[in-house]
């Protein structure tokens, strides 16, 4: 999915959370609503408005399109009173007497308002960057999703666009922090991000992304009025960011550079191991430790291995593993000629996953998606695929951001599971529902729970067996390759960023066990390093999520319908790990 939380928006957008420890509660009696829950409810709806603009301004509030989040340390800092405020007064709600519904809320909100706390004492945005980019790259994210149709949203992107030069600032005095208080991104890291500052400073007025909501305006706006914004957008990038953008390649450049560390893991920073230690449980909404985490990814590591063998074996190939990999990273058929035969072939996979849908869901959201690149600019640093989230109420799709560059690293048996994974039923179809849950409180339908999300995208990927999607030996080993993609994190995150494993060690995962191409596996290698513990996730929320399953599917025998299952699963969005095992488990106690 996009990144646009993985910067100094990161706390604000609450994009993973830590679950404490809960008591377990007498089943609730009563079923009348609690008010003093709704008004908590309502009064931190405003509050996450107010300091999340761009949340409110994908539902629609015109206001907030105008605006971005605050991100300098000060804000953050300011939040802290708040917030404690709003846990107190989760806590004085007795639990006694709510409804499961009721229950349930308040849970997942004392979850988030206890990361949200916990999470500003680590001044998280000191890593103001990654191999990816940094406030560019969220400047170039929020003109992709900006949809202008009429006067009031050209004005709108104009105020958004000359407050970027505020985000920018913002956003290098918490790198500058960052150097200062030697909590910095490694040599590599830096290295990668400044193909990306580079990329941004040789933007032209015709290929700046940042203008392209003006590419086309809509018949309503006279032709005056639509070169009045056009001139107005161009002065405030040419007078205004681009200044910026030279101010930041100027500033990696001579200062951030010169003192980057060669050690890759965030462990090694001052404080990073308490850093990492926390991340690790928010990412997966679990109590487990680095250590453990490590052992379960070198146990699914041998698991799916296993598996590979067979498939291997089922392609007709006779030789050793070594030389399936060599093969399968060699051999022309199984690569695109051209940007748009792999363009092409994605869409056609995303169709035809479009048609298994209906036998694993009953509820399918009303929004779309569609297929699209990953712009030039950035396609050299950027991993293979993504998923932009749309907006219903704006009229902008879902995106699945299929990477075009390096077609040699770009295998074909790779992209049924990425197309399952980033569309349907993967990342799309979980987020646009979350989106359109639209009975449920306001901080539910913008809360990123990344143990779900990524395991859903993952447990996505096995759906794909059971929709017969992979046609061949060969796809449904790329399929495995890629669970294997995400057992390699669980090792090589945890052996980076905890046990002080060079990049070379943590390489070796993936070169010898996965049949991803080098270069995707170097591009994947400074993501993990430039954003710790987010890799741990994936694995993580997929055992859990087929976990439930199973159980289900044990305990109620022929009674058991997937769709059904699904459904409670999804439409009223994602929750941590703990908090959905009691969801299910009371599903399951129903269906009985």
């Amino acid at each position: 999915m996009n990144r646009i939380a993985t910067i100094g928006i990161a706390a604000l957008l609450l994009s993973s959370c830590a679950l404490p420890a809960m008591a377990q509660s007498a089943p609730a009696v009563a079923t009348a609503p609690s008010p003093a829950l709704a008004t908590l409810l309502s009064d931190y709806e405003a509050f996450l408005k107010a300091n999340n603009p761009v949340a409110a301004g994908r539902e629609g509030d015109l206001a907030a399109k105008s605006r971005l989040p605050d991100v300098s340390r000060a804000a953050e800092v300011a939040r802290q009173a708040p917030l404690e405020a709003f846990r107190a007064r989760a806590a004085a709600i007795p639990v006694e007497g709510l409804s499961s519904g009721d229950r349930l809320n308040l849970d997942f909100l004392t979850w988030v308002l206890d990361r949200s706390v916990e999470a500003i004492r680590y001044d998280s945005g000191r890593l103001a960057f990654n191999s990816e980019g940094g406030p560019g790259q969220t400047a170039s994210y929020l003109a992709s999703s900006t949809r202008i149709t009429g006067a009031a949203d050209a004005q709108a992107w104009l105020d958004r666009l000359a407050g970027l030069a505020t985000l920018y600032d913002q956003e290098l005095a918490n790198a500058r922090r960052g150097l200062e208080t030697g909590f910095t991104q490694p040599r590599s890291v830096v290295e990668s991000f400044l193909v990306s500052l580079r990329n941004e400073a040789a933007f032209t007025p015709g290929t700046d992304p940042l203008l392209q909501p003006f590419a086309t305006l809509p018949a309503s706006m006279s032709p005056t009025e639509q070169a009045d914004v056009r001139a107005r957008a161009a002065a405030i990038v040419a007078d205004r960011i681009v200044p910026r953008r030279r101010a930041w390649l100027a500033f990696v450049e001579g200062e951030y550079l010169p003192a980057a560390l060669p050690e890759v893991g965030i462990g090694s920073r001052p404080g990073g191991r308490d850093y990492y230690a926390f991340e690790a449980r928010s990412y997966t909404t679990t109590d487990l430790t680095p250590d453990e985490i490590h052992r379960i990814g070198v146990e699914e590591v041998a698991r799916i291995r296993a598996r590979m063998e067979t498939e291997m074996r089922a392609a007709g190939w006779t030789g050793d593993f070594a030389g399936f990999l060599t093969h399968l990273r060699t051999d022309p058929r199984f690569y695109a000629t051209s940007r748009e035969e792999l363009l092409e072939k994605a869409s056609e996979m995303s169709k035809r996953a479009d048609g298994g849908l209906p036998a694993l869901f009953r509820t399918l959201p009303r929004l779309t998606y569609d297929v699209r690149p990953v712009p030039e600019a950035i396609e050299a640093t950027y991993t293979t695929g993504r998923y932009n989230s749309g907006s219903l109420a704006d009229g902008v799709p879902g995106g699945y951001i299929v990477n075009t560059g390096r077609l040699d690293q770009r295998p074909l048996y790779e992209l049924p599971a990425l197309t399952l994974h980033e569309a349907v039923p993967g990342h799309h179809l979980q987020i646009a529902l979350q989106q359109e849950a639209a009975e449920g409180p306001y901080f539910r339908r913008n809360t990123g729970v990344t143990a779900f999300s990524e395991g859903w995208g993952l447990y996505a990927e096995f759906l794909g067996e059971e929709m017969g999607f992979y046609r061949t030996p060969e796809e449904r080993f790329g399929r495995l390759s890629y669970e294997m993609w995400r057992a390699c994190r669980l090792v090589a995150d945890t052996g980076m960023h905890w046990m002080g494993w060079t990049v070379d060690e943590a390489r070796r995962c993936f070169a010898e066990n996965s049949a991803l191409a080098p270069h995707n596996i170097e591009t994947e290698l400074q993501r993990y390093i430039g954003w710790p513990g987010q890799a741990l996730a994936y694995k993580i929320g997929e055992i859990r999520l087929r976990a439930i399953r199973t159980r289900a599917e044990t305990a109620l025998g022929d009674r058991f319908n997937v769709r059904d299952f699904h459904d409670t699963l999804l439409v009223d969005g994602p929750l941590p790990l703990d908090l959905l095992d009691r969801r299910m488990e009371a599903w399951v106690a129903g269906q009985r």
